[in-house]
């Protein structure tokens, strides 16, 4: 189901309660752009802590935004059938009164959306408002004071419209206003009730509002009604948007699914509940707060890749394709069922990097995995329909650990402490006889072969890691006797400049020593 802001707050009572009654939710969102390239050097890489890591996201995070955020409601409605409803949501950030975020689109990112067919009339036009806990804040406390701004160029055609209306009506006249949306439908009237002392305004559905001329005695009553449209909490909940539903999922304390996704918790927290901190422990806290059980399909696949027939595929829809089409999921009548309510059921054909149905695929990709694992764990295949609980049991070693792409660990354990993981050897290169080159060149010279990540050491020294041993392997045995560029193992000892420092220290200052002894043992001659 698509879901723009004209139809959002009528889906929302219905949402609450399939997330109150879900078994599990699948998550999904889309974004302006991934990794910021400025500041420079602010590119992920393998040499990075979780923490060097995390600043380097962090400061992507604020650059960009949630184009599109996908959400799959898993019911286990009755024994192992799971149905499934999969909403696609447009986003666009909260533009009420002067709040006016800014956000950057990265080229590249822009046209990969745009080749799977992603609407950006949608993301502009429609796009459901939200904000974090701090704007909010700052939007409350300019309504309590009455000191709220609206930019009135956006409000000018219907001021215009309405002062030259009231000029000639009578009193208990009325006028309609057609064609507004969401967050308009309150900045009209907040504009007209402050520019026009002589006027009433009223909501008609969600496009119309009624302006009818009364008397100042009778706007007095009116104000004071409970009946009021513009009260602050309804303005605060029509501002606070997409946020409302954040708010929901939160209190629901579901277990999460995702696919990589460690930048989608990013943008949770920054975009729906606070700014994110500098502390990369306290975002780990908040998380871990919001969000108690997390299960990564990333991290998954990648375990049972390595114990299980488990062909290697690199993107969401393939690990799907795979987990449906080949026998690693017994046909069984216990093998869970999946099916795609009736206002989802577009999802049935293949629909990549659309939100809802990458979020529909993260669900459905954990249910096969967890059958898979707990069928392995037992020997045979289950007697009885296993339970949800029964899967997140199997599943017990990877839960919130969310798999970090091109970083110093292989994930982040939002529930521990991170664990360290194992890598290939770090190398170093010695350049002969190539004068000026840096780390692009080093790239660039070796990623027809292999993929490093490459970190200066000294003027003619590089270091070189890969995720991949066998990278490593590759590197060694072409470069060994190369001209130019001579690659061997990293041996701390020998080519830490530190170590290096320390031993030129140590041999001056033992060699002081030792003149010194020298000096001191002279025989002394008195004159």
């Amino acid at each position: 189901m698509e879901v723009g802001a004209a139809a959002f707050e009528r889906c929302l009572p219905r949402l609450r309660e399939r997330l109150r009654r879900a078994a599990f939710l699948g998550l999904d969102m889309e974004f302006t752009g991934l990794h910021s390239t400025f500041p420079q050097n602010n590119k992920p890489s393998l040499f990075d802590s979780p923490a060097e890591w995390y600043l380097k996201a962090r400061r992507s995070v604020q650059r960009f935004t949630v184009s599109q955020f996908g959400l799959a409601i898993f019911s286990n409605e009755n024994s192992n059938k799971y149905v499934v409803h999969s909403y696609n949501f447009f986003l666009f950030p909260s533009t009420f009164g002067v709040t006016d975020a800014e956000f950057t689109l990265s080229a590249s990112s822009i046209q990969f959306l745009s080749h799977y067919g992603f609407d950006y009339n949608k993301f502009l036009k429609d796009g459901i408002p939200y904000m974090n806990e701090l704007q909010e804040k700052s939007l409350s406390q300019d309504l309590l004071a009455g000191s709220w701004k609206v930019c009135r160029d956006r409000m000018k055609k219907a001021v215009d419209e309405v002062t030259c209306w009231i000029a000639a009506a009578e009193e208990e006249e009325t006028m309609i206003l057609q064609d507004l949306s969401g967050i308009q439908m309150f900045e009209v009237q907040l504009v007209l009730r402050q520019a026009l002392q002589n006027v009433w305004t009223q909501p008609l559905g969600d496009r119309e509002v009624m302006v009818k001329k009364v008397s100042p005695q009778h706007r007095q009553l009116l104000e004071n009604s409970s009946h009021d449209s513009c009260q602050k909490e309804l303005i605060l909940m029509s501002a606070r948007g997409f946020t409302n539903l954040f708010q929901a999922l939160v209190k629901a304390k579901k277990p999460l699914v995702g696919h990589n996704m460690l930048m989608d918790l990013l943008h949770l927290h920054d975009k729906f509940y606070k700014p994110l901190p500098e502390s990369y422990e306290e975002f780990k806290r908040n998380i871990h707060s919001l969000f108690p059980v997390l299960i990564d399909t990333k991290t998954v696949t990648k375990s049972v890749w390595k114990k299980y027939p488990f062909p290697r595929v690199s993107n969401l829809l393939e690990v799907y394709e795979v987990l449906c089409s080949s026998d690693l999921n017994p046909t069984d009548p216990t093998c869970p069922v999946i099916v795609l309510a009736s206002d989802c059921s577009r999802y049935a054909e293949k629909t990549p990097h659309e939100a809802g149905y990458d979020a529909f695929l993260c669900g459905s990709v954990l249910l096969k995995v967890a059958h898979l694992l707990l069928c392995k764990s037992t020997g045979v295949t289950a007697e009885a329909d296993p339970s949800f609980s029964e899967y997140l049991s199997a599943l017990v070693k990877y839960l919130n650990k969310v798999h970090v792409i091109q970083g110093g660990v292989s994930s982040i354990n939002f529930s521990g402490v991170d664990a360290s993981c194992r890598r290939p050897p770090l190398l170093v290169v010695h350049v002969r006889g190539w004068r000026g080159l840096n780390e692009r060149h080093i790239y660039q010279e070796l990623k027809g072969l292999c993929q490093f990540d490459v970190k200066r050491l000294s003027e003619n020294q590089f270091i070189l890691l890969s995720s991949k041993f066998k990278h490593a392997r590759l590197a060694l045995r072409d470069y060994k006797d190369h001209p130019n560029l001579q690659i061997s193992l990293y041996r701390h000892w020998r080519h830490s400049p530190h170590v290096n420092c320390l031993l030129q220290v140590s041999s001056i200052v033992a060699l002081w020593s030792l003149f010194a002894f020298v000096l001191g043992g002279a025989p002394c001659h008195s004159v």
